[in-house]
């Protein structure tokens, strides 16, 4: 039996896209061991983002060489879509395989294993990316998580900012059909799973390349009996409509989305989400800069104050949404009036969490070659700045639970100042433990009075 090892990088549609590949070697005969163990196959799973993601990418490939030099060395993704020719010609790497065939990854490695007749042998299975024009169908029976799992629902983005590699790497938005979600989220269900949560690339973009003879089994009740489209996304609302399916789905206590477009919000996909009780109030709303200059640079297609009336019309809805974002400080030509722009955006919105990211250039994306780069040392003075406005609002934002009862859904056991507590989620994402007495008690929702702060991000509390 040969043993394999699996290294993931990146997103949480890699990590997806990881246990997809690591389930399907297992059921193939394949043995799983850690990536740091010595193993005959080292699969990594790699992510381009950003420069830095490139080299991350090289050095646990030549990582696993060190590990095994006789082993079969293979790159998959993100990183071999963009970078073909770098990869080719890395002699440490034995066969790279791109982001539209990671479904097919044991018949790619069986077959290069019956055509290797010695070391020189390499081989690749890459396309151009650009071309795909069907969602690669991927099932998760299970994931590394035992509370929640990520459901993939497309691949791609049309978007194409300019300080973002992605589009080249992902391809074009493709879109899972709605009935192969309902089947997978219907399997995790019915093997103990209580939240699942949306992701994609872009997922603000799901079904808009979808025909309405592929759609036709995803559209709600309400739109089929009305006979018209809600507004929402660039007029697509099969986001919204998809939701709903899956809300309906017997046993699944909760479903929280993943990283939104904020012109996807309006006042109709609001109200539509607020009248889904299981749906968490939790809405990552991608911001970038507050700066209405900067966000044109970065091709956003939206200002600030469209941003900030997306916020008021889920606050219009729910009585204390959590809402998160990210931003990028440092970005060409941002001037300290824009960061200071920005600065006070971010303090206007109040938001929970706010993941800051230093600019980081891009090869072979416009805002590489943008004049005005700005120095480290400013980026990095901008992003303590942020930093720590940050941890100021999530702590008010995670203050309001104190003295108040909380629905926890308990995830995992975790020793903190040498006690073992019980710690998962509320359905705005706030971190709250008790104590662990109960040996089964991990994979349920409890109702929890909170008492106080356990650590600076984790709150604690007592059983009601």
């Amino acid at each position: 039996m040969k043993t394999v090892a699996l290294y993931n990088l990146g997103c949480k549609v890699n990590s997806y896209e990881t246990e997809v590949m690591a389930q399907k070697l297992q059921e193939s005969g394949y043995r799983l061991v850690p990536f740091e163990q010595e193993a005959d196959i080292y699969i990594v799973n790699t992510c381009t983002v950003t420069n830095i993601a490139d080299r991350k990418s090289r050095q646990m490939l030549h990582r696993a060489r060190q590990l095994n030099p006789l082993a079969v060395v293979v790159a998959v993704g993100c990183y071999v879509q963009t970078g073909i020719r770098a990869v080719e010609a890395d002699s440490g790497i034995d066969l790279a395989v791109g982001n539209n065939h990671k479904k097919d990854i044991v018949e790619i490695l069986e077959r290069y294993l019956e055509q290797r007749q010695d070391k020189t042998l390499r081989g690749t299975t890459v396309t151009d990316i650009n071309r795909a024009c069907e969602y690669e169908e991927m099932q998760l029976k299970q994931t590394t998580e035992h509370t929640r799992a990520y459901i993939k629902i497309q691949d791609g983005c049309n978007q194409f900012c300019s300080y973002c590699v992605i589009p080249y790497a992902r391809g074009r938005v493709r879109s899972r059909r709605p009935e192969d979600i309902m089947r997978e989220i219907r399997g995790l269900v019915e093997a103990g799973y209580r939240e699942v949560v949306l992701t994609g690339i872009h997922i603000s973009s799901y079904g808009i390349d979808l025909g309405e003879e592929e759609w036709k089994t995803g559209r709600s009740l309400e739109e089929k009996a009305s006979g018209r489209r809600h507004p929402g996304y660039n007029g697509n609302s099969r986001l919204i409509d998809l939701t709903e399916r899956i809300h309906g789905i017997e046993g699944l206590d909760r479903v929280r989305l993943g990283s939104l477009e904020p012109r996807i919000i309006n006042a109709e996909t609001a109200r539509r989400l607020a009248a889904m009780p299981n749906l968490c109030p939790h809405f990552h709303l991608s911001l970038q800069s507050g700066c209405d200059a900067t966000l044109k640079r970065m091709n956003r297609r939206y200002t600030a104050g469209e941003y900030y009336a997306c916020v008021e019309m889920l606050r219009e809805v729910y009585r204390s949404p959590a809402i998160t974002t990210d931003v990028i400080v440092g970005f060409p030509g941002e001037t300290e009036g824009e960061f200071a722009v920005t600065k006070a955006f971010v303090e206007k919105v109040d938001f929970y969490e706010t993941h800051i990211f230093k600019y980081s250039r891009r090869e072979g994306t416009a805002a590489a070659s943008m004049p005005g780069q700005v120095p480290e040392t400013v980026k990095t003075r901008r992003s303590g700045e942020l930093l720590e406005l940050g941890r100021i609002r999530a702590e008010v934002f995670r203050s309001r639970y104190i003295d108040r009862e909380a629905e926890v859904l308990l995830e995992e056991r975790k020793t903190v100042n040498g006690r073992q507590w019980l710690v998962g989620h509320t359905k705005d994402y706030v971190r709250v433990a008790v104590e662990d007495k109960e040996p089964a008690a991990v994979n349920r929702i409890a109702g929890i009075s909170v008492k106080g702060f356990l650590t600076d991000d984790i709150l604690y509390g007592v059983y009601d």
